[in-house]
């Protein structure tokens, strides 16, 4: 037997950084496929926070359901992102994303079809209450993460709670480990693999204002808020390029949020601003608010202030948009203790508000004369018009905003099966990223977002067999 052969025996050595989604899948299935796998959490405790088990548990593209066909759900990503997604990643999930699914059924993660929508076709089960507040012990992102966890350890995986990864070991350009610190101790690994999945930098305020926000203490966490770039930074050090850092996933929460914890993550209220205003102490617009709720928690993040703007409605907002999507503002807002201005005259609502009233009577004269000339598109900033009423029914309202941010959208540049890239194009051999911690599928002008769940778990599980098919040839 030659000695090309014999190595090819030894099972191959995968180290996993982060237990959410992302680093699970992959430590699942590349244990499947025979590799040693030690994943690393920096979480202390058996249910540690993570995003994914605060998930609402929606697998969807682009809120498409995943079950259509792959060229459609290609076109839905490319319009979303406005062509900023890599062709190759938009393939990638929307080829393999039904498959990463049914893999994860496999498995039994339980999914269920929760209404009509096409974005809830495939929820987590059992779903969160309908009811304000975190309410994620026992539900869908956590019986995921349990699950996942349990087979892992039946298939001889080892997971090191408490290990957050500091260093990445490398020989030459290539990956063979990673160094971590647990209980005050400095530990180390030598691999074949690395996978980097610990999610984005949400809770790392450098970052944030690096690359998100002037102004990043301003936003309100929506998620568990405890990645901190770490994946990134490795990344970074050892050559891989960037991508994507600018965007951010998040919706928009009243400003109530920052200290009532029945505020978030929901009541959102992206369906009321979708459908009114957004204005500034001015009481001047300040981005088309008809982009979606996404994009406009990213314009606010970008603000100087980015608690500096309101959302301003009439009865017919209140009555209708917003009492759509789940747990919807209406009326779930004020029974969550968020504070909501009325008067019968814009004027006084302004003077509550704080904000110019001269300048939103103009802005509202405006707004609706356009709406009502089919000429939005014109309005400075321009006015998507589709979801769009005139504010003209008293009582009129108004309710402060502060972004909220739930994952960043950017990070290091991979290719469709998770290899880690240099700018040159060029894979590291032996690195590989997924999840939250990547970029190049959502973002660009539009802060277009694709789904967190889809994109994580269809990259890991990709990125699995390809390790446990190529590992050797480098």
């Amino acid at each position: 037997m030659n000695a090309a052969a014999s190595v090819r025996r030894r099972p191959l050595r995968v180290a996993v950084v982060g237990g959410g989604i992302a680093g699970m899948v992959f430590a699942v299935r590349s244990a499947e496929f025979g590799c040693d796998v030690v994943l690393l959490e920096q979480g202390e405790d058996a249910l540690y926070r993570c995003n994914s088990r605060f998930t609402g548990g929606a697998f969807h593209i682009c809120f498409h359901d995943i079950d259509e066909p792959a060229p459609e759900l290609a076109a839905a990503i490319r319009v979303t992102t406005a062509g900023f997604a890599v062709d190759a990643l938009v393939d990638a999930v929307a080829e393999d994303a039904r498959s990463a699914v049914r893999w994860l059924g496999g498995k039994g993660v339980r999914l269920m079809k929760a209404g009509p929508d096409a974005w809830r076709q495939h929820i987590l089960a059992p779903p969160h209450f309908m009811k304000a507040g975190l309410n994620w012990q026992g539900r869908g992102g956590d019986v995921l993460l349990r699950t996942l966890r349990a087979h892992l350890i039946a298939g001889g995986g080892r997971i090191l709670l408490g290990a957050r990864a500091v260093g990445l070991v490398m020989d030459g350009v290539r990956c063979a480990g990673v160094e971590y610190v647990r209980a005050g101790q400095v530990g180390r690994l030598e691999t074949d693999v690395v996978m980097l999945a610990d999610g984005g930098f949400q809770a790392n305020l450098d970052m944030l204002k690096q690359y998100v926000s002037p102004a990043p203490e301003r936003l309100k966490q929506r998620g568990a808020g405890v990645s901190r770039g770490d994946a990134i930074a490795l990344a970074a050090e050892a050559g891989a390029a960037l991508t994507g850092m600018e965007s951010i996933y998040g919706h928009l929460l009243c400003q109530d949020a920052l200290h009532n914890e029945r505020l978030w993550p929901y009541p959102i209220i992206d369906s009321v601003a979708g459908a009114a205003i957004v204005v500034d102490r001015s009481g001047r617009r300040v981005m088309d608010e008809g982009l979606g709720g996404v994009y406009m928690t990213n314009c606010l993040a970008r603000l100087p202030d980015p608690q500096a703007t309101v959302v301003v409605f009439d009865r017919a907002v209140w009555q209708g948009p917003a009492t759509e999507f789940i747990l919807p503002a209406n009326p779930n807002l004020a029974l969550s203790g968020g504070a909501i201005e009325s008067a019968d005259s814009l004027r006084d609502l302004a003077m509550r508000m704080g904000v110019d009233p001269f300048g939103l009577e103009r802005t509202i004269a405006d707004y609706n004369e356009a709406l009502a000339l089919g000429t939005a598109s014109a309005l400075t900033p321009p006015r998507t018009a589709a979801n769009a009423l005139a504010i003209q029914h008293p009582p009129f309202h108004a309710v402060r905003l502060v972004p909220g941010i739930t994952f960043t959208m950017g990070g290091i540049a991979i290719d469709a099966h998770g290899r880690v890239l240099r700018e040159s194009g060029d894979a590291i051999t032996g690195l590989y990223a997924s999840g939250c911690c990547t970029g190049g599928l959502e973002g660009g002008v539009r802060s277009g977002y694709v789904g967190g769940l889809a994109k994580s778990a269809t990259i890991s599980w990709r990125a699995a067999a390809f390790v446990a098919q190529h590992a050797y040839e480098n």
